[in-house]
């Protein structure tokens, strides 16, 4: 008998699978908040934001011939 999240085949449904990401992904930043770690996700989004708002100027002045 397959579980209802895998298909006949038994290779795990695409919700299955992102329902999992998306829970470990929780579990994570939830963890980083309760134990005050810097390195919390969403630090980690902004500061790879900025380095690519950086590096897109860069390129731009770049192009310019600044």
């Amino acid at each position: 008998m397959t579980e209802p999240d895998y298909t006949d085949d038994g290779v795990p449904t695409f919700d299955y699978v992102r329902d999992k990401i998306e829970g470990r992904h929780l579990t994570t930043e939830a963890a980083a908040e309760l134990t005050g770690d810097p390195r919390n996700t969403q630090d980690q989004f902004d500061r790879r934001e900025e380095a690519g708002r950086d590096r897109l100027e860069e390129i731009r002045r770049s192009l310019r011939g600044d």
